[in-house]
């Protein structure tokens, strides 16, 4: 392939690298040019075009990627049409994505114009969910790179989706006087939730006695049942395990079972046991397990669901990646509670006012500087973060930043700049949280200036929710139990941040994150903002600026 700048006049056949806008028409990146083409460029007195010139045994774009998508085994995968150079795969059940991280790296060392990229080894789809894509990066390749490219996914296989598979699943849990049966209730129904995806069932719950001899017995009358013999049984302990001859791991042994790992590399989830009594898989799990969110148990149970056997080796190489996120009831790996001193939180408020207003219409006025009882809306804003005590007041500002920050005069806030604001929030919120970062804030109050409902009131009670949960969750009006605005985002999602792009808020963090998330049920004004004049006078505003 020739890339580079030619002539108009010689142009026909050529791919366009980069869009060509005329006054009847636009022509797109990777257009094949043709003689109707080459004539409007003419007449638009468009002398020369950035583009490339495929030579002989080159493949574009779309056709290479085919090309390769195709060498991959697609069972339970979906694969979309090629576009711009790429095909993605997606899950068409619920299952295990297992890749080969061998055969990925050798194919993408073929040409660095031919990628591909996916999920992580073992990792826990959903139907629908995208698992891999392979993409062609210039408009064309050769086709002699696509072949070797392609011979090594012949070769073995680079990905493969292991749909689960039903079991049927037998609880032993252990008692003693000091756990809740609540908590026991609780445990139940968290499995019941894990198994779900799967379509597996929990046929029965034995409760039994801390005792070795207790669970061994359990464990041996949930195998004799001819009505429905568990294919996986699951054990609680009311305590837990901390060696290798403690009740569960012991309890398998005297079942006539074998223990095949005690211990897991993986944190929250150390504390796990795996062994099988008569072909059974028994999982001795974890307490972080009467959890929802990812352990290491998860890890197990999603291999065993998928009809994998994890060996001893195996589960042994979990460690790296294996250290997951913090959990609130253990703040900091390996120490205890009573070695750290609680320090109080520190709140920043990102008041995000840099946006066009671009639904005021052509040359409109600013809806930040619509008046609400004589007051500027993006001064009302600041000055209801500022009466609630949320902490330093930061302003994003954009679009009109003079207008905005002399209606702001003497309020005492911080200004940053977004001088891409036309871009999209992403901007906006990455130079707040970079100032509200540099300043030791735990929490960032996300408030946009535009919501004329939101009073101190409702500030106050959703930074009183963030300290109350120790700044480890995220915090999040509705209304009427509908997500709304504003949230409150604790430190360990700042790097998250720093990594958004485009015109995107804060929502793929929130749900991506993991954390626990508590809803603030503020009403309406969750829910109301103000975008167009219509909006604002709605909402008791005056136009103004």
């Amino acid at each position: 392939m020739i890339f580079g700048e030619f002539a108009s006049g010689d142009a026909e056949g050529l791919i366009l690298a980069h869009a060509v806008r005329l006054a009847s028409c636009r022509l797109t990146k990777g257009h094949r040019l043709g003689s109707g083409d080459v004539a409007r460029l003419k007449d638009a007195g468009i002398g020369s075009v950035i583009a490339c010139r495929m030579e002989e045994g080159d493949l574009g774009e779309d056709a290479a990627a085919e090309r390769c998508a195709s060498a991959i085994d697609g069972n339970n995968l979906r694969l979309s049409e090629a576009a711009t150079g790429r095909v993605n795969f997606y899950a068409t059940c619920n299952g295990l994505f297992v890749a080969n991280k061998d055969v990925v790296d050798r194919f993408n060392r073929v040409d660095p114009a031919i990628t591909l990229a996916c999920l992580a080894d073992h990792s826990d789809v959903r139907e629908g969910d995208l698992v891999a894509t392979v993409k062609i990066i210039p408009l064309a390749v050769a086709g002699a790179s696509v072949e070797a490219a392609r011979a090594i996914l012949c070769e073995g296989l680079a990905f493969q989706l292991k749909y689960y598979q039903s079991h049927a699943v037998q609880l032993i849990a252990t008692e003693l006087p000091s756990l809740k049966p609540s908590v026991m209730d609780k445990t139940a129904r968290v499995l019941e939730q894990r198994l779900a995806p799967s379509l597996s069932e929990l046929v029965a719950e034995q409760r039994v006695e801390h005792r070795a001899e207790a669970v061994a017995a359990a464990i041996e009358n949930a195998l004799r049942r001819a009505d429905a013999r568990p294919s996986m049984i699951v054990v609680f302990g009311a305590s837990a395990m901390c060696d290798a001859v403690d009740v569960i791991p012991e309890s398998i042994r005297m079942a006539g079972g074998v223990v095949d790992q005690v211990g897991l590399p993986v944190d929250p989830g150390n504390l796990l046991v795996l062994g099988h009594v008569d072909g059974v898989p028994v999982i001795g799990a974890p307490g972080c397990a009467r959890s929802p969110k990812e352990n290491g148990f998860d890890w197990v149970l999603n291999r065993l669901l998928a009809g994998e056997v994890p060996t001893s080796r195996e589960l042994t190489r979990l460690g790296v990646g294996g250290l997951l996120m913090e959990i609130p009831s253990r703040p900091l790996p390996r120490e205890l509670a009573a070695d750290i001193v609680p320090q109080p939180l520190r709140m920043a408020v990102v008041l995000l006012a840099a946006g066009k207003s671009s639904r005021m219409g052509e040359g409109g006025r600013h809806k930040l500087l619509a008046e609400f009882e004589g007051e500027p809306l993006v001064r009302r804003s600041a000055r209801i973060a500022l009466e609630a005590g949320a902490g330093e007041i930061i302003v994003v500002t954009g679009h009109r930043a003079g207008e905005i920050a002399a209606s702001l005069e003497g309020l005492g806030v911080t200004y940053v700049h977004n001088p891409d604001y036309g871009s999209g929030m992403a901007g906006s919120l990455k130079g707040g949280f970079a100032a509200a970062s540099a300043g030791g804030a735990d929490g960032v109050l996300v408030l946009l200036a535009d919501m004329p409902g939101i009073s101190v009131s409702d500030l106050q009670a959703l930074v009183a929710a963030f300290r109350t949960a120790g700044g480890r969750s995220i915090v999040r009006a509705v209304a009427a139990g509908k997500r709304g605005n504003p949230v409150i985002l604790p430190r360990s999602t700042f790097e998250a941040v720093k990594r958004l792009e485009g015109d995107i808020g804060a929502r793929p963090i929130i749900e991506t994150a993991g954390l626990p998330i508590i809803d603030v049920e503020i009403g309406l004004a969750a829910r109301l903002d103000v975008d167009t004049p219509e909006a604002v006078v709605a909402a008791g505003g005056v136009l103004k600026g």
